[in-house]
């Protein structure tokens, strides 16, 4: 991977104004933070830069206010949440730039923390305009960006600083961008991935990228009936989309060319309804019967893919194998995961997932914590997987 700056490339910063672009677009209901799991992440990097004195000034956006005030979208409501995780009292300014942000900056104590308001409360945000990005820099004399779930945008406050203030990847972002590389950078062989997820339509990109660069592709969820149609064999009333026949085959096709295996399910757990313990049963892929409706991958498939992760030295999945968020519809996501995991306690893999999806799977699942690197970055994870360049991480490579 190409070098970038991190924290341990930053000396005697005490004092230092360091405006530190971090991910805290939490969930929130009723006025409190729900899940506070993007505050943890870049905790560490706050603190590390509190602790060596620096007055930390800290960036985000939160929801989409499309470049104006919305009393719903402030970061004020996050403030409480964020001093609770950091354990640290967290100074408040009205606006992101202008005299509310200079005021406030302007009395910032050595070790100090300050949040500005929603960056998105401005249209400069997201234009990445020239004037507004200069405003923001005025109130810095670093740019530290820790917010790898915002780096597929070329915003303001994730890529335009880094054209005006030294720029250096903090804790989140190098911890992220190094298991990256892991992945799919400079991978252990071999490397298997895991796609799953309702339809191949959204992740054309990803599929085209991915069988260049594994040795396998497991193929899960809704679209593996698309591939499976593809094949000629009836999915019955499946979740499928017929209409992108020739783009699966155009993908099994530069599979075979560039010799990855594409691994699809052999046998599936079929239901006559989409719900929680519906009746349901086993066929083989090709026994699907013409009034149900294909779930789960079966067992037999189960034991395929996990002797596939079972001779991978690197696994990246993104995508439930089955409607995982239904019982007994869960079974081949939470029976692969949980595999995957043993073999990565074991030393023997190097796991990656991310993905929303991926994420919650992993949680049900109970091994999130037992995989090298789970992703929360979302839409940056899969433009990552899909070979696309990040302009919030080119931007601190260029700048190294």
């Amino acid at each position: 991977m190409p070098a970038f700056k991190t924290l341990d490339d930053l000396s005697d910063i005490a004092g230092k104004r360091v405006l530190l672009r971090v991910d805290l677009n939490v969930p929130v209901s009723d006025g409190k933070v729900t899940d506070a799991t993007r505050i943890e992440r870049v905790a560490p990097t706050i603190l590390e830069l509190s602790g060596k004195g620096a007055k930390v000034i800290l960036l985000a956006h939160f929801g989409r206010p499309k470049g104006a005030p919305v009393a719903d979208m402030s970061l004020k409501l996050i403030v409480p949440a964020v001093e609770d995780v950091l354990d640290h009292a967290v100074l408040f300014a009205e606006d992101c730039i202008g005299e509310a942000a200079a005021s406030a900056v302007s009395k910032m104590q050595n070790g100090d923390i300050l949040l500005l308001e929603n960056t998105r409360f401005h249209k400069g945000e997201e234009k990445n305009d020239a004037d507004f990005t200069a405003a923001l820099a005025a109130n810095g004399d670093i740019f530290v960006n820790d917010a790898f779930s915002a780096a597929h945008r070329a915003h303001s406050s994730t890529e335009g600083l880094a054209h005006h203030l030294p720029a250096y990847a903090g804790r989140t972002m190098q911890e992220e961008l190094e298991a990256l590389e892991k992945g799919l950078g400079n991978p252990a062989r071999p490397v298997v991935a895991i796609v799953g997820g309702a339809k191949v339509s959204t992740k054309i990109d990803l599929l085209m990228n991915l069988v260049k660069k594994v040795d396998a592709l497991v193929i899960g969820g809704g679209m593996a009936n698309t591939f499976i149609a593809a094949r000629g064999t009836s999915v019955g009333k499946s979740l499928c989309e017929h209409d992108l026949a020739e783009t699966a085959k155009q993908i099994m096709i530069e599979a075979a060319s560039a010799q990855c295996a594409i691994v699809l399910p052999v046998d599936g757990v079929v239901a006559r309804e989409f719900k929680a313990n519906a009746e349901n049963e086993v066929v083989d892929i090709d026994a699907i019967p013409a009034d149900a409706m294909v779930l789960d991958v079966g067992p037999k498939s189960v034991e395929a893919v996990n002797e596939w992760i079972g001779r991978a030295h690197t696994l990246v999945w993104n995508g439930p194998l089955g409607a995982f968020e239904i019982a007994p519809f869960d079974a081949a996501t939470v029976a692969a995961a949980k595999f995957a995991a043993e073999q990565t306690k074991a030393g023997k893999l190097v796991s990656v997932a991310g993905g929303g999806d991926t994420v919650s799977a992993l949680n049900h699942a109970g091994v999130a914590d037992s995989f090298s690197y789970v992703s929360t970055a979302g839409g940056a994870f899969l433009e990552w997987m899909e070979g696309k360049e990040l302009p919030g991480v080119s931007v601190l490579i260029k700048s190294a």
